[in-house]
């Protein structure tokens, strides 16, 4: 899965970058992959951790410093506390995996290994890991994923990057019909529609917060608002980007205490219409790509979601290796 760290930028953040674009670096700890835009780490990639037993970006940040997921862990008296371990910043999960639930932590997604070694340069940076998807029980294998990372620096951030390939463990694999179900993002707390602190919601079709987003198909949704910054106040956010080529539209779990989900699967949970039921047999695979752009800029006027898709969409998708 060629997958995600985000993006942004205006009409032309589609236009190559020059000799000066920022270098993409990675700093490997124990657990944890830091990933540097220039001289500022802006997210670190947590695929060791005993208390979320999921793969996850965290402290996700602007090219200035500027925190755009909600701390991980929050901070008590600064940030929301609700779904302490499950909103960790942008993770890719589901709620029903052959009726296993790995969005709830009620199962394990276990990293197997970095199947292409983290790899920095000019304006780019790239890494390919394994994970499996254990039983309730961690005897067995529901899934193998092979997930590819392309991370992007762009005239206005980054764009993170994620191409995902599902094969069958032990068994044919069922991606099930829930509201939890793919690519989640937790904005930081400031950024929250429901604080009344300036964040809002768009989507592709011009829709605004939750109660006009939610449900809907879309091809982007955008979380961003003002924030204070080393510069002064600052437009900055994320955008979620669903991949063209992928099995479905998503629909938008979006909601105003500032999380937001990009959900191919959950046709009956956002629609009422028959459940859907999307088995991959063995020997088969289901490929997902997703991407985040992560952004800054004087206003709001100055960012242009739609051309940050265009560009994502124009981008030919990597085979996870």
């Amino acid at each position: 899965m060629r997958w995600i760290l985000l993006a942004l930028l205006g009409c032309s953040s589609v236009t190559p970058m020059d000799a000066a674009e920022p270098s993409i670096q990675f700093v490997r700890g124990d657990g944890v992959l830091g990933i540097r835009r220039g001289d500022v780490e802006v997210a670190r990639y947590v695929f060791q951790d005993k208390l979320v037993p999921r793969p996850y970006f965290a402290d996700v940040k602007t090219p200035s410093g500027i925190q755009v997921t909600r701390r991980h862990p929050p901070q008590k008296d600064q940030d929301a506390t609700d779904h302490v371990g499950l909103h960790t910043g942008i993770w890719l999960s589901f709620g029903d995996l052959s009726g296993c639930d790995y969005w709830r932590l009620k199962a394990r997604t276990e990293h197997v290994r970095f199947s292409e070694e983290p790899t920095g340069g000019p304006g780019r940076g790239t890494f390919a890991v394994v994970n499996r998807y254990l039983t309730a029980d961690g005897q067995g294998t529901v899934a193998e994923e092979t997930c590819q990372y392309v991370i992007r620096a762009t005239p206005h951030g980054y764009l993170l990057e994620m191409t995902s390939e599902f094969r069958p463990g032990d068994v044919e694999l069922v991606f099930g019909d829930q509201e939890e179900m793919g690519l989640g993002i937790r904005v930081a707390t400031a950024l929250n529609v429901d604080r009344k602190l300036g964040g809002r919601l768009l989507d592709s079709a011009g829709r605004r917060n939750g109660a006009e987003v939610w449900g809907k198909t879309a091809d982007w949704c955008d979380y961003a608002g003002l924030q204070q910054g080393p510069d002064g106040v600052r437009w900055v956010g994320m955008t979620v980007l669903a991949g063209p080529d992928n099995f479905r539209r998503c629909w938008s779990h979006a909601r105003d205490y500032g999380f937001l989900a990009m959900n191919p699967f959950g046709r009956q949970a956002f629609t009422k219409q028959e459940p859907s039921r999307i088995v991959v047999a063995r020997g088969e695979t289901l490929k997902l790509r997703y991407g985040v752009a992560i952004h800054e800029s004087p206003t709001e006027a100055d960012y242009h979601p739609a051309a940050i898709y265009q560009d994502f969409a124009g981008q030919t998708a990597a085979s996870p290796k």
